[in-house]
């Protein structure tokens, strides 16, 4: 089972930055291939800034059940083996995450 890294605050992968209850994806960086719960928390980390993964490199995991998800299923809003609903204000941030 992929562990999910960052500041957490629980084990479906919340963190000190972002902590709703809907907040229940890791997003994984390129460059370490670490899931983090945020890129904040992967900066503040890490000796090297969050770097961008392939939308179809599975660079999604549901912190629920742990599955690992493409940008197209993630993009769904749900997790498309548990249901979990995910937090529709992280498309502000998916130039961070995924490359174009």
């Amino acid at each position: 089972m992929e562990k999910i890294w960052g500041k957490l605050v629980d084990d479906e992968g919340r963190c000190s930055h972002y902590h709703q209850e809907n907040d229940i994806v890791a997003l994984k960086c390129s460059s370490c291939e670490k899931y983090f719960s945020c890129y904040e928390c992967h900066d503040e980390l890490e000796n090297h800034q969050f770097v961008a993964t392939e939308k179809e490199d599975f660079p999604v995991l549901c912190g629920h059940c742990k599955t690992k998800l493409n940008f197209n299923d993630y993009s769904q809003g749900y997790c498309i083996n548990c249901k979990a609903v995910f937090n529709p204000n992280c498309h502000r941030h998916w130039k961070i995450y995924f490359k174009s």
